[in-house]
């Protein structure tokens, strides 16, 4: 399904009813896991996924496809959800919506998520998520509802040229809906992906994110189907994006020095998901399946003591290219 083809969220949205239009963003949400699970059994060029299917007792379920040692991921998923019930006031006002009640509102929830861990420490890490979210009263009268996602990239080691790709592959992807995204949703990524409690430690090298964009009220001002189709296009951009970078330093050979600083690394990427990924809180809190949110976690990891690395050091000069910086310059 290709960004024309989304289904669409009609221009008349209040008077779709909230059977069809949950229909059209499930619908949605597994055509895209379809084709991120075709790219990356593309990419690893060998293994295929395990799939499980989850339910959850309060409503709802999903569809996790993990990849454990394949030739070139040493573990990644793609998972789809969708998820519904009820939550309290605090929690909805916590996830930033809008003209709730005092007391609990229904919740409809559905997305795709996917991180990949490279084997080899030449290829960064990805992660990618796309989700629609609506929040309703007792009687079933929508009272909010938006688009999030984003994707960023997390490299070992430091191939400027591999981020600067990345970055204006995204740049591309948001100029075909409107100028202003990718100057706006940039920014909130390198804002986001940081380990505040080391200092404000950045995660990668970003991307874009981007929550609470709201068909027809986004500052932007596209409408309810330019909003659908620029969210499918993130969902999608990896084809663009990433996989000539993994195609590119795949056979790149490296030795025991960068594999110990990956493991270092992947560190950071855990304290980052456990402690401050709203993804992760949102299905801890909901009673997700517990191996589904934290698919995202690598199968290895360290934790050396007070690391530091001298001056001229490849790990040093990765160290520095996470500062955020404007990736489109020449």
């Amino acid at each position: 399904m290709t960004a024309s083809a989304v289904p669409s969220t009609a221009s008349a949205d209040a008077a779709v009813t909230g059977d069809a239009r949950r229909a059209r963003a499930i619908e949605w949400i597994r055509a895209v896991h379809d084709d991120m699970t075709a790219l990356f059994t593309r990419l690893d060029g060998g293994s295929g996924f395990r799939e499980d299917t989850w339910e959850r007792a309060e409503g709802g379920g999903g569809h996790s496809r993990v990849m454990i040692e394949g030739n070139t991921f040493e573990k990644g998923g793609v998972n789809r959800s969708v998820v519904y019930g009820r939550l309290p006031a605090a929690a909805a006002a916590k996830l930033g919506g809008r003209g709730v009640s005092d007391g609990e509102s229904q919740f409809f929830a559905t997305g795709v998520s996917l991180v990949f861990h490279p084997r080899s420490p030449m290829i960064p890490t990805v992660h990618l998520n796309v989700r629609y979210f609506e929040l309703s009263d007792d009687e079933g009268t929508l009272r909010d509802a938006w688009y999030g996602g984003g994707t960023d990239i997390t490299p070992t080691y430091p191939f400027p040229d591999d981020v600067q790709h990345f970055h204006r592959t995204l740049a591309a992807t948001c100029a075909r809906y409107d100028p202003s995204l990718h100057a706006r949703f940039k920014p909130w990524c390198d804002d986001y992906f940081r380990n505040t409690h080391r200092g404000n430690e950045t995660r990668g090298c970003g991307g874009v994110f981007f929550d609470h964009v709201r068909p027809g009220e986004d500052e932007s001002g596209m409408d309810p189907e330019t909003t659908m189709a620029f969210v499918d296009a993130i969902g999608r951009s990896l084809t663009e994006a990433y996989a000539p970078i993994v195609e590119r330093r795949r056979d790149q050979p490296y030795g025991e020095r960068e594999r110990t600083f990956q493991l270092v690394r992947r560190g950071r990427y855990v304290e980052f998901n456990l402690v401050h990924d709203r993804g992760t809180h949102f299905g801890l809190h909901t009673a997700a399946r517990i191996e589904s949110v934290l698919m995202s976690l690598p199968p290895l990891a360290a934790w050396p003591y007070a690391p530091t690395w001298p001056e001229g050091s490849f790990e040093n000069d990765l160290l520095a290219m996470l500062a955020p910086r404007d990736w489109l310059a020449d």
